[in-house]
C-alpha cells in the first residue's frame, strides 16, 4: 500500500489514519452513544462514560467535531444548553464500530473459554 498524506502528516495505510480518527479509549464509545440515542447533552454523556474526565471528553469531542463526526448545537440561553449528535460521516463509521464491538465480544467470549480451559490443567 502506498503511503499517502494528509494535513502534512503522512500515513502509511487507511487503517492507520481511521484509527487516528476514531481510536482511542473514548472516542468509539462517544460515537456509539451517540449512534443509540441522539442528540445527548454534555453532562449526559459524562454520566454515561464512567471514568473520563472532562478534561478528555471536552477534547474529545472537539476532535470528533474536528473532524466532522459528530456535530454541536448550542443553544443561546442561561445556564448554557450544548447537544452532541452524529454527522453523516460519523454514521458511516458505525459498521466499522459495531464490527469491532463484535469481534471484541468473540474474543472476551474466547479468552473466557481458555481462562476456563487453563484452570482445569
Amino acid at each position: 500500500m502506498p503511503k499517502f498524506t494528509i494535513h502534512e502528516k503522512e500515513y502509511h495505510n487507511p487503517v492507520e489514519y481511521a484509527l487516528e480518527k476514531i481510536g482511542g479509549r473514548w472516542k468509539m464509545p462517544i460515537l456509539w452513544r451517540l449512534n443509540k440515542k441522539s442528540p445527548w447533552r454534555y453532562g449526559e454523556l459524562k454520566k454515561a462514560l464512567e471514568g473520563i474526565s472532562h478534561k478528555m471528553l471536552s477534547a474529545q469531542l472537539k476532535e470528533l467535531e474536528k473532524d466532522g463526526l459528530i456535530k454541536r448545537k448550542s443553544y443561546p440561553v442561561v445556564p448554557p444548553k450544548v447537544e452532541y449528535s452524529l454527522t453523516t460521516k460519523g454514521r458511516e463509521v458505525m459498521p466499522a464500530i459495531e464490527e469491532l464491538r463484535r469481534v471484541g465480544n468473540f474474543l472476551k467470549g474466547k479468552d473466557s473459554t481458555e481462562q476456563s480451559d487453563l484452570k482445569k490443567v
